[in-house]
């Protein structure tokens, strides 16, 4: 059995019901106005009409996939980056004492800090967060910035289960093989590349800069890295260091909205997360993040979970206001491929919501159209990419 079966099967992925379109789950909507003493009562719930996280996570090392894309100091005009593209450190923290609660043997927290190789609390600590919170909020916290080999040494080739979109197998640190499960807590946003950044798209941050980053060694990883990931997976300019496997088909497309909804796919069937959380109480619309240049601070007021990351995607694009079966030149998609519909085709779960149990709030009454507060990403062509 490989490492990735094994994961898989002690998480339960594996029994999830198959669906003419891939596997499906079920998925609930919960509404939490802030991040303040409504929090926690509105994540029980949502995972509570999930079965709970007790079966889940009882003596099992815990992988929490956060999302900060972009520059510490990153900011939308004057608004903390938690409350536009960062996931929010009290949703993190309120997820930490309740893995603690259910049993979890071990809570570790990573995120590929963006363009450096700091430990994650220093990152954070730019930031203006307490990594202090987070760490007590359970018996046994750690975090790892994952975008080097850091305590690990070395690093984990996993393969693309079948036949991969544009790579064959990652490398990864080896605190997301370490793990027994992966949950993504995600950030409800647009994408300029992918058309959504969601549970899936937060998988990017998982590659390390030290292979994939800008300036990622040509052989041996970059222990000392920096930048972000536009040359090599964003743009295609050159292949990862060589300690990870090429690109499949090297004259294949190098533009970034054919590249990057791929690689997301690969990704999703890569690591398979198993808890899906999107933070939509607060966030931005318009684009992933304040380089977008036209984007707008909103309050959606929503809290999404599901334990597909493809089914979960789909209701987070639902909710934004968007067709998650819409292909290439519909919205979100207009001018990329679908991730939706490439994670589909690698079998990771459906996009077809009427094979979706939704539980919680019904969809229909917490739509919160995306695009009637800023233009889609395709608005302003980025020169910068963060993620």
């Amino acid at each position: 059995m490989t490492r990735r079966d094994w994961l898989l099967t002690a998480s339960g992925m594996l029994a999830a019901a198959p669906s003419p379109k891939g596997p499906t789950a079920p998925v609930s909507i919960g509404r939490c106005r802030d991040y303040g003493a409504g929090l926690a009562p509105a994540l029980r719930k949502v995972l509570d009409e999930l079965g709970g996280l007790g079966a889940l996570v009882r003596n099992k090392t815990v992988a929490v996939k956060i999302n900060m894309t972009g520059g510490a100091r990153t900011r939308l005009g004057y608004v903390p980056a938690e409350d536009a593209h960062f996931t929010h450190p009290a949703l993190v923290g309120t997820l930490v004492r309740m893995l603690d609660e259910a049993g979890a043997r071990r809570v570790r927290i990573v995120e590929g800090a963006f363009a450096c190789a700091d430990p994650l609390e220093e990152f954070m600590l730019d930031t203006g967060w307490d990594p202090a919170a987070m760490l007590a909020a359970g018996r046994n916290v750690e975090m790892d910035n994952t975008n080097i080999a850091g305590r690990y040494k070395t690093y984990q080739t996993l393969p693309v289960p079948g036949r991969g979109h544009l790579f064959p197998a990652f490398v990864f640190n080896k605190a997301y093989a370490e793990s027994d499960l992966i949950i993504s807590v995600a950030k409800l946003k647009e994408h300029s590349a992918c058309g959504v950044t969601l549970s899936m798209k937060n998988l990017f941050g998982a590659t390390p800069i030290s292979i994939y980053g800008d300036f990622a060694g040509k052989d041996d990883p970059n222990e000392e890295p920096r930048g972000g990931r536009g040359n090599i997976m964003h743009d295609g300019q050159r292949q990862p260091a060589a300690i990870a496997p090429p690109e499949i088909d090297p004259s294949s497309p190098r533009d970034e909205r054919y590249r990057m909804p791929r690689i997301v796919a690969d990704l999703a069937a890569t690591l398979p997360v198993r808890l899906a959380i999107i933070d939509g109480i607060r966030t931005m619309a318009g684009g992933e993040g304040p380089w977008v240049g036209h984007g707008a601070p909103i309050e959606p007021g929503l809290l999404i979970a599901g334990t597909n990351p493809a089914c979960t995607d789909a209701v987070a694009t639902a909710l934004m206001g968007m067709d998650p079966m819409a292909e290439r030149g519909a919205a979100p998609f207009e001018q990329c491929d679908s991730t939706l519909a490439l994670a589909e085709l690698h079998g990771v779960g459906t996009r077809d919501l009427s094979q979706i149990e939704i539980r919680g709030a019904r969809l229909e009454d917490c739509v919160f159209a995306f695009r009637k507060y800023a233009p889609g990403p395709w608005a302003r062509r980025i020169v910068t990419r963060a993620g």
